[in-house]
């Protein structure tokens, strides 16, 4: 078996693979400045707990956003489970074609995302929108390479600086409001929070499409956090919430 671990600004999001079918997921906060310990015991008992043997797990693999638990999640996977884990970074073999003007920026969630929509739709071009921490949007075409894309705050961060920056604008829930002219305050920030998103990403999906693609439709996959919420936005063709890490695994075992 394998464990995949996607470290995140705001949540670890992992799965175990049994072969290329995912077995199992689960996602933990992220505390920056754990120690290896808490990540490694972490580990183990959330492989249990899904009814599954930590000992039966002979990879393990990881991109991550957040360089300070690195170290830490490098030493647990030696410790809890005796095996050094593969690390994707821009530079290792993933099977495509980085058009940044530095690769080396290209952050490890992006390529893994990439990797995973390349595998679902060969030969096709593709637009990945994942919503995470940051909203980010990605092109890439039917010849593997990754093309470059756009980056917006996401939706968290959106609600968060509207309460932090306003005497009086509270906290909402993230939610798809029944209409998009709200009727209250929390309706009217709620509203904007979650149409205004649709509208940024449905112009840079179609800004993307016209500038990399041309008259070829592409696929455009919804992933990460936030994704299921904006499913019924008619952004996308699909979502697939486990995209990266499916890449992760991919990469791993193009590396291996």
């Amino acid at each position: 078996m394998k464990l995949c671990i996607d470290i995140g600004n705001s949540q670890i999001y992992g799965g175990l693979f049994e072969g290329d079918e995912l077995i199992s997921r689960f996602r933990k906060i992220t505390q920056r400045g754990a120690s290896s310990d808490e990540l490694g015991l972490f580990f183990r008992q959330v492989v249990r707990e899904n009814g599954n043997d930590p000992g039966e797990i002979d990879a393990v693999g990881f991109c991550s956003v957040v360089p300070d638990l690195n170290h830490s999640l490098v030493n647990a996977c030696r410790r809890y489970f005796d095996i050094d884990p593969f690390v994707l970074r821009a530079g290792v073999k993933s099977g495509l074609k980085i058009g940044y003007k530095n690769p080396a920026e290209v952050g490890a969630d992006r390529i893994a995302g990439a990797v995973g929509a390349i595998a679902r739709h060969p030969d096709r071009n593709i637009i990945i929108a994942d919503f995470g921490t940051a909203t980010t949007v990605e092109a890439v075409n039917s010849k593997r390479e990754y093309l470059g894309g756009a980056i917006v705050p996401g939706l968290g961060i959106s609600m968060r600086a509207l309460e932090q920056n306003t005497a009086r604008l509270p906290k909402v829930e993230i939610i798809r409001p029944d209409k998009a002219c709200g009727r209250s305050t929390i309706g009217s920030i709620q509203s904007g929070l979650y149409w205004g998103h649709v509208g940024t990403v449905r112009e840079i999906c179609h800004r993307i499409t016209l500038e990399c693609f041309g008259a070829s439709k592409p696929v455009i996959i919804g992933t990460g956090g936030f994704a299921g919420l904006l499913a019924e936005a008619g952004l996308f063709t699909e979502v697939q919430p486990d995209l990266v890490l499916e890449g992760i695994r991919i990469t791993q075992e193009l590396n291996a």
